[in-house]
């Protein structure tokens, strides 16, 4: 019978962590349990996670400056010319008839060309440098760490817990297992001091 003793503990210690996993997230109202006000860690501390989550994302992960970077990278430009150069070369061959009809008479289509060839060269220029301006005025117009805070404030609680739970599930499930090993250890430990 002293035998199952390891088994036993094992399982309490499971259990305990399982239950102090599931205890993060549930209840997810306070709810007064033996004359104690009960709430799980997460509801209960949802607001402050949102606003450390939104300094977090803000100051640590998310800075304009890189995201100037990325806008102006010439990478980044390069695939967007064969969009402005479509767009230029359908202004110039088909609505420049529409919108100035007496110029397009005396434009030939080698005209068209030189005019196509010399706005892309001037948009190339002018393209790093104005994606660069356009980010540097987000960031005046935007604040990331407000509306990360909202966003995490406004999760359900379900939400919340669903996300946390998929970041997190090894770890929680490597918790309930540690749980059991020492458990498991402290059962064999008794057996042994009870031996001697």
């Amino acid at each position: 019978m002293m035998w199952f003793l390891p088994i036993i503990s094992a399982f309490i210690g499971w259990f305990t962590n399982w239950v102090a996993i599931k205890m993060l997230f549930h209840p997810k109202e306070p709810r007064w349990i033996l004359g104690m006000r009960i709430q799980g860690i997460f509801p209960k501390g949802q607001q402050q996670f949102a606003q450390k989550m939104g300094v977090l994302v803000a100051k640590e992960l998310l800075h304009f400056d890189e995201i100037a970077d990325k806008l102006s990278d010439p990478k980044q430009i390069a695939e967007l010319r064969p969009h402005i150069e479509g767009h230029i070369s359908n202004f110039l061959e088909h609505k420049l008839k529409e919108k100035l009809p007496v110029i397009a008479m005396f434009v030939g289509a080698g005209t068209i060309d030189k005019i196509k060839e010399g706005l892309l060269e001037e948009i190339d220029e002018m393209l790093p440098e104005l994606m660069k301006q356009y980010a540097e005025k987000l960031k005046t117009k935007i604040d990331i760490e407000a509306m990360v805070t909202e966003k995490v404030a406004n999760f359900s609680s379900d939400k919340l817990e669903e996300i946390l739970v998929s970041i997190m599930k090894k770890e929680f499930r490597f918790v309930e297992i540690i749980g059991a090993v020492l458990g498991f250890v402290i059962g064999l430990l008794q057996i042994l001091i009870t031996q001697l």
